[in-house]
């Protein structure tokens, strides 16, 4: 049977988004990414980091089969919402205001980082993952399915379908996918969590995800 995962959109073309964009070709899937400048003024660049990856539109990345979503979050909304209508998105950033800044849409809403995404991107399937690796493990942390120190990753989301997808492909990637409660629950993996700051395995996160919504 053929995988219905064929391409991933990558918006977003810094340490994040090359790296996954790299593991991903490994994979076998075709990778396409964009950024806000128009494909030919990337298209070098994205030759030399991700050899293989294709330079794109926005519109383009958007009609993967799964776009990742790895630009500073603070300019979430420069999105266009229309184009991930009905799209699995998969919101890879972060809310760190030690690191970046108060960003007002998050200081002033209670709750997590992705809920405010899905707000904006309002007709698109928002999932939260690969935001808890840094992009320089994403490469090297890898493994077959099976092998017992095979690292974990979260998948949030409000869509069930879209939380399957997601989950295939961090499998695809070389890591266990671990799919978490609703979009709510990805609280449990932004930064200060104990998710966010090590690597675990695919038992130590359901007990480290159960144990959040416990406390929640």
């Amino acid at each position: 049977m053929t995988s219905p995962l064929q391409t991933i959109g990558i918006m977003g073309a810094g340490r994040v988004g090359t790296a996954v964009a790299r593991q991903a070709l490994k994979s076998g899937l075709s990778v396409k990414i964009a950024t806000s400048k128009p494909p030919e003024n990337i298209r070098l660049i994205t030759e030399i980091v991700v050899p293989g990856a294709q330079a794109v539109t926005a519109a383009e990345a958007a009609d993967a089969d799964l776009t990742l979503i790895a630009i500073p979050l603070h300019r979430y909304r420069t999105l266009d919402a229309r184009l991930f209508d009905g799209r699995t998105v998969i919101d890879a950033m972060n809310y760190w205001a030690a690191i970046d800044g108060e960003l007002p849409d998050f200081e002033s809403d209670p709750r997590t980082s992705s809920e405010v995404v899905q707000d904006h991107l309002v007709g698109a399937k928002v999932v939260k993952s690969l935001n808890h690796i840094g992009y320089h493990d994403m490469e090297v942390h890898g493994r077959p399915a099976g092998d017992p120190r095979r690292r974990a990753l979260a998948v949030a989301s409000d869509h069930a379908d879209a939380a399957t997808l997601v989950a295939a492909f961090i499998d695809r990637l070389g890591y266990d996918p671990v799919v978490a409660d609703r979009l709510a629950a990805s609280r449990a993996f932004e930064p200060g969590s104990e998710i966010f700051k090590g690597a675990h395995t695919a038992e130590q996160m359901r007990s480290l995800l159960a144990a959040a919504k416990v406390s929640a």
